[in-house]
């Protein structure tokens, strides 16, 4: 049986000023070795539940555990074993791909020829290796989101969090990521993930939960959502028919 690695438990984030939560009893529990999507519209409360879970700050109420630590009491244990990609583009745009990287990778204790190895290994199989001394600034947004994604895996997370990874970029940036994704989960790697594509989360994800107002509303693998609800043909249409077409901004 596969153990879960997080699990949260009635967690709720309301923010000083407001009334309404924008996390809101979010109880999920993702197993061991999962590509774990968290899918919803805009201002549903994703990037919120995967900042408490990254420890940026605390929930206001409810209990995360993280391979079997409490992330209240063990915060500096657990980022040892964490992985960040923040859907904002977290490089410093003067320095080199190559210069941020080292930058990255000896913040996340990794040093000498252990880095530079998984620098080279990175920056080759992300296409870089050409433009790797080249400034961050010159950079195309596909560019920029491969070198973000390089400095959240440099120190081999065994939890990868990923809030929009592939935002903005082209399809040939989008799939050498997904494809790099997935090879990183097939040695063991978690992934929490979070995408307004719900294609590649369909194709990608092993498990997703929808949450929209704060509250998870489905969950389940991408087979079984859309199976559960007659009509669906894909997990695109399963999101629309829980979370309604109205716009969100």
């Amino acid at each position: 049986m596969t153990e879960a690695i997080i699990q949260t438990m009635g967690v709720t984030k309301t923010f000083k000023g407001s009334t309404l939560p924008v996390v809101n009893g979010v109880s999920v529990s993702v197993d061991q070795g999962e590509v774990f999507g968290l899918l919803g519209p805009n201002g549903a409360g994703k990037t919120t539940t995967i900042s408490i879970l990254c420890g940026l700050f605390p929930p206001t109420s409810g209990n995360v555990l993280i391979d079997n630590k409490k992330l209240s009491e063990d915060l500096t244990d657990i980022k040892k074993i964490i992985g960040v990609v923040p859907q904002d583009i977290a490089l410093y745009p003067t320095l080199t791909a190559r210069e941020n990287l080292n930058f990255f990778g000896n913040m996340h204790g990794v040093s000498g020829k252990v880095l530079k190895d998984k620098i080279e290994l990175w920056l080759n199989n992300f296409g870089l290796s050409e433009a790797a001394n080249k400034r961050v600034s010159t950079y195309s947004g596909g560019m920029k989101r491969r070198v973000n994604l390089i400095a959240g895996i440099l120190h081999d997370p065994k939890i990868l969090f990923l809030d929009e990874p592939t935002v903005g970029v082209d399809v040939q940036s989008r799939n050498v990521i997904i494809e790099h994704l997935k090879e990183l989960n097939k040695k063991g790697m978690t992934i929490i993930y979070t995408s307004h594509h719900m294609e590649e989360a369909e194709n990608f994800c092993t498990k997703v939960a929808i949450i929209d107002h704060g509250k998870i509303i489905a969950e389940g693998s991408p087979k079984q959502l859309i199976s559960h609800y007659e009509g669906c043909e894909n997990l695109e249409s399963v999101f629309l028919h829980l979370t309604k077409r109205s716009l969100r901004d």
